[in-house]
C-alpha cells in the first residue's frame, strides 16, 4: 500500500530538514555528553541525571524518527504550481472587511500551520 503523501511548502520542507540534520549532528552529540557525565556520578539505578539523559535520548530519536518518515512522505508544492485561480498550498490570500482592513494569509500543508504568523492550513 502506497504512503500518505504530505504536502508542504518549500519552507516548511527545509524547516524539517534543518531540524533532522540538528537533531543528528548538535543534539545527538549534547546528549552523548549528558549520558557520559551521568554515567561518572556512579550507581546509574539510582542516577536520576542518568535516567533524564536516557529519557531525553529516546526522545531525540523518536523525533529523528518522525522527521525521516515526514521527509520521505513529503510532496513539496512549488509556488509555481499555485494556481493563481485556485486557493492551495503556496498560495497567499488577502481577505478585505467591509470597514476597509484588508488581513494576509499564508496557506501551508497541515504540519506546517502557524496561526500566530498568519500561516493557515490548506485543509
Amino acid at each position: 500500500m502506497a504512503e500518505q503523501k504530505t504536502k508542504y511548502t518549500k519552507e516548511g520542507y527545509q524547516k524539517l530538514i534543518d531540524e533532522l540534520e540538528y537533531l543528528k549532528t548538535v543534539r545527538r552529540q549534547e546528549i552523548k555528553e549528558q549520558l557520559k557525565e551521568a554515567r561518572s556520578f556512579g550507581d546509574l539505578s539510582e542516577n536520576s541525571e542518568y535516567d533524564e539523559a536516557r529519557d531525553n535520548q529516546a526522545k531525540c530519536e523518536a523525533r529523528i524518527a518522525e522527521l525521516e518518515y515526514l521527509i520521505k512522505n513529503a510532496e513539496v508544492i512549488s509556488e509555481d504550481e499555485a494556481s493563481k485561480k485556485i486557493i492551495s498550498i503556496g498560495s497567499t490570500v488577502v481577505i478585505r472587511y467591509k470597514d476597509g482592513t484588508e488581513k494576509t494569509y499564508y496557506i501551508v500543508g497541515s504540519n506546517e500551520v502557524d496561526p500566530l504568523n498568519k500561516k493557515i492550513s490548506d485543509q
